[in-house]
């Protein structure tokens, strides 16, 4: 498989703060990588900057070959590569369907969305993929009734309607009931075998990571500390003790 993305010794500071320190790691086309790490050990500071939503201070970040370090978040966008965050980002007093009717994100701000009236192909398409992710009967509910959960799979959805190419998604099943964890794992790889989405997650749940992930990279005080599947990840000693051996 062909590098989609590829992070060169990307570095990123706040003030006297190294959030990043020269990371490098790629993510292959059509593969589900997995980025795994402590608490505070820079993988939303890394997710940010690859998306362009803060600047870095050294190294480079190329999307299919081509240097995007410098460019918004809105022509990032464009270029099919997009995220997910922590806490969800839906517009709760407007109907779940409306919700679906979203476009590229801001510029100046990077996080609320402009909206624009969907032409026909892209209302069919805002109900394929709610129905995709279970939430076609809620269609008309404002999404702020969802409960957490269900807002997540929204904004999964929401994802999905500028068709990326490789999707972000920042700890998709945190605060997620458990009984719906299975069903959220499902989606995301049916998006990646049926939809052809290349999908970067962070994750905390090791137990999901391990078994959504092809190659798995973590993180510790802002540097890449182990790559590799998911078995090799696991069984590394710097990982059992940077990470999976504190839990």
């Amino acid at each position: 498989m062909s590098l989609l993305l590829d992070v060169k010794g990307v570095t990123k500071r706040f003030g006297g703060v190294v959030a990043n320190d020269a990371v490098s790691l790629s993510v292959r086309e059509g593969e589900i990588a997995g980025l795994i790490g402590p608490n505070g050990s820079g993988k939303t500071t890394l997710f940010s900057s690859i998306v362009g939503a803060h600047p870095i201070d050294a190294g480079a970040v190329l999307y299919e070959g081509r240097d995007i370090s410098a460019l918004r978040i809105a022509e990032i966008a464009r270029r099919g590569l997009t995220r997910t965050y922590q806490q969800t980002r839906i517009y709760g007093q407007m109907p779940v369907i409306d919700n679906m009717r979203i476009s590229a994100p801001d510029v100046k701000e990077g996080i609320l969305p402009l909206f624009r009236r969907a032409g026909r192909a892209s209302e069919a398409r805002a109900r394929d993929l709610l129905s995709f992710v279970g939430l076609y009967e809620k269609r008309d509910l404002l999404a702020g009734s969802l409960s957490f959960g269900q807002q997540k799979l929204l904004e999964f959805a929401m994802a999905l309607m500028s068709e990326p190419k490789l999707l972000l998604l920042d700890e998709p099943t945190a605060g997620i009931n458990p009984t719906l964890i299975n069903g959220l794992i499902d989606r995301l790889k049916r998006a990646n075998k049926e939809l052809g989405v290349t999908l970067f997650v962070i994750e905390h749940n090791m137990r999901v990571i391990m078994n959504l992930a092809d190659r798995i990279t973590c993180l510790a005080h802002g540097q890449v500390l182990a790559s590799g599947t998911p078995d090799e990840v696991r069984e590394d000693p710097r990982v059992l003790d940077a990470y999976l051996g504190a839990q």
